[in-house]
């Protein structure tokens, strides 16, 4: 009898699927498009005001800045968005 060779314990990690895309409008040249994970980023602050997602237009060029309510959070965090956290200052 052979013995099997032992696992390690814990989660695995799973890679995410690199073909997760997220439909986006350009609120500029009003174009519609998909974008890639590595396109966005994600702005998590104190505030409603202050949580936002942000890409560059593929079509014009523009700097676009979107507010980012919990359930768009979760979207872009679960499809692998890169996140920055934002803090306040100490009073």
């Amino acid at each position: 009898m052979t013995a099997l060779p032992r696992t390690p314990a814990g989660p695995v990690p799973v890679p995410l699927a690199a073909a997760v895309r997220f439909k986006a409008a350009c609120p500029h040249c009003h174009a519609r498009f998909e974008l890639g994970a590595e396109a966005l980023r994600l702005a998590i602050g104190a505030s409603r005001r202050t949580t936002f997602y942000s890409f560059t237009c593929p079509e014009c060029g523009s700097a676009v800045r979107k507010p980012a309510g919990e359930r768009i959070v979760e979207l872009l965090t679960g499809g692998g968005v890169r996140t920055l956290r934002l803090h306040t200052a100490a009073r």
